[in-house]
This record gives C-alpha cells, sequence and structure tokens, in this order.
C-alpha cells in the first residue's frame, strides 16, 4: 500500500450534504463552518470565491476542496459580492437540494454548481490540515484545475440527487472521500522537492517505506533500526532525513499517530483499554495511560467516558 493511502485509512467523512445551487443574476451568500471539509463542483458557468485571502475566479468543469476554512464568501463572476446573505437563511426555502440563488443585474452570469460538506474525524486528519492551503488546488494550479474525475462526480451526484435510493448517504460520503484523495494527491504531486512541507515524504522513495510500515503495523515494537531497515537507509542517514523532511523525529512521529489511533478507538467504544494499548503498541495499560494523559490531558478511561456524555448531550 502507498503511503498517502495509509496515511489516510483511518480518515473518515461521514454527516455529508450536498445542495444543488443555480445563480442567476449578482448572487452572493456566505457561509460560516467549523470542523467541515466542503467542496465545490462547478457543473457550468462559474463563480467567485474568497475564503478570507481573495477572490478565486472557477469555471465549469473546476472541482475545488476547501479544507480548513471558517468562513468563505462565494457570488457571481463580475460582482463583488456585497451584502452577502449567510447560506443557512437561504436553505430555509431550499427543496430537494436545490436552492436557487437570484440577484439583480446581469441574467447571462448564469452559474450551477454542486456544494458538498462533510464532518471529519479531527484527531485523525489534524496533521494533515495543518499543512494544507486555504483552497486546492492553489492558484498556481488553476490551469490544470480540471480533474480527470469531474465528469464522473458530476454525473454520479446529479443522478443521486434526482433519485431518492438505499444507500443515498453511504454513496455521496464515498464519494465525498474520493474527492478528498484525488485534490491530495494531485496537491502533493505538485509540492516542490525544496519545501519544507511535510507531505513530501509521500513522494520519497525511502521515507515511504517506514510510514508505511508505522500506519499499518503500529503495535509492532520499532525502533530507528528496524524503521531505517524498512526504509533501506542507515540508522543515521534515516533519522536525519526523516526529522528533516517530516519535522519531527521517527519515534515521536510514531508516538503521535499512536496516541491519535488511541483516541479515534476510544470514540469508537469497540474494544477495551487493554485491548486499545495493544493495538497501538504498548506493553501494560499504566504506559499507556501515562503517555496518553500527557498529550490529552486526562486518562484514556475520562477521555472515553467524556465522549459519550459529549454525544449523548
Amino acid at each position: 500500500m502507498d503511503a498517502l493511502s495509509v496515511l489516510l485509512q483511518n480518515v473518515h467523512l461521514f454527516e455529508t450534504k450536498y445542495y444543488r445551487l443555480d445563480g442567476t443574476g449578482n448572487w452572493s451568500y456566505s457561509i460560516t463552518r467549523q470542523d467541515t471539509i466542503l467542496f465545490y463542483l462547478v457543473m457550468s458557468g462559474g463563480f467567485c470565491i474568497d475564503v478570507g485571502n481573495g477572490p478565486r475566479e472557477t469555471r465549469a468543469g473546476d472541482m475545488i476542496m476547501i479544507p480548513n476554512a471558517y468562513k468563505h464568501v462565494s457570488y457571481a463572476l463580475n460582482y463583488n459580492g456585497d451584502e452577502a446573505q449567510p447560506l443557512d437563511e437561504l436553505l430555509i426555502d431550499c427543496k430537494d437540494r436545490t436552492l436557487e440563488l437570484k440577484g439583480n443585474g446581469d441574467s447571462n452570469a448564469n452559474s450551477s454548481l454542486i456544494l458538498i460538506e462533510c464532518k471529519y474525524d479531527k484527531a485523525m486528519i489534524r496533521p494533515l490540515l495543518s499543512v494544507l492551503p486555504s483552497i486546492l488546488p492553489e492558484v498556481n494550479d488553476e490551469a490544470d484545475g480540471r480533474f480527470e474525475v469531474i465528469d464522473v462526480e458530476i454525473r454520479l451526484l446529479t443522478l443521486e440527487a434526482e433519485r431518492e435510493r438505499m444507500g443515498k448517504t453511504a454513496v455521496i460520503n464515498h464519494w465525498a472521500s474520493i474527492m478528498m484523495i484525488e485534490c491530495l494527491r494531485v496537491y502533493i504531486e505538485r509540492l516542490p522537492e525544496a519545501t519544507d512541507n511535510w507531505l513530501t515524504a509521500m513522494k520519497d522513495p525511502f521515507l515511504t517505506k517506514a510510514l508505511v510500515a508505522m500506519h499499518e503495523m503500529p503495535s509492532e515494537n520499532w525502533t530507528i533500526n528496524k524503521l531505517a531497515e524498512v526504509a533501506g537507509m542507515s540508522r543515521s542517514s534515516f533519522a536525519q532525513r526523516f526529522k528533516e523532511v517530516v519535522g519531527i523525529p521517527p519515534l515521536t512521529y510514531l508516538m503521535d499517530y499512536r496516541l491519535r489511533l488511541a483516541a479515534r478507538y476510544l470514540r469508537l467504544q469497540q474494544n477495551s483499554i487493554s485491548r486499545i494499548s495493544e493495538l497501538v503498541g504498548y506493553a501494560s495499560d499504566s504506559t499507556f495511560s501515562q503517555a496518553f494523559k500527557r498529550v490529552y490531558g486526562i486518562s484514556p478511561k475520562a477521555y472515553r467516558q467524556q465522549y459519550q456524555q459529549q454525544t449523548l448531550a
């Protein structure tokens, strides 16, 4: 399995919502979300989007991902987006997941979009989101912003929007995940070699082997020597290269991943704490509890109880 696949194998999108937005004239809206990934598929026309760092134009055939923006404004081309109304207020009148965005002015500026919003597991995806730009693809990639999967995405999502069939939510969740993967791999493929973004490790033929091993077998008793052997490097060269590219030593990366994975298992509530400590590579419950508390501030038991209370609230 490749490094990006193992990086994403415990990253799950859920509670996916989608809307078809048909705009005429000088329309605009603002949208505020937390802990949400947003996608736009531009079916026809185009629009401008501003996530806080200036307007960005999109055109028919574009797919964009907003991985971590708290608020953004969308509006018709050749318009300034003034007096943007909150989208949630507009969605009150939404029927069959289709919203008519009507504005004054030139009706030739028509556009049709699909907006998809997804919740995600914050703990598992945090390192990834921390190094992504506010919008994908980046501005300098706009000429290549038309992804190969765009036509398939639009056809499938339009079909799902038109019919009420069993498994609709599962289908939408899966296709949102595919869109995220497509955006991420295009972004990673275009990362320059001289960058401090740790995602360049996904392209490193040596570090990739070690990353895959840690993610696929977190319970293994990994040492620097074992990881260097997997990577096909000397111990010192591997340790230095890993820290230079990823930003932290290999075993620090491993500990962080193990504890994020443990937190996910605790939230899923499918295994005992003893079993979770085994799954993430700790020799004893007490060692696991101490490590978990150093990072999360509370014991694994208290963390699970806190999550249960929040879920029931």
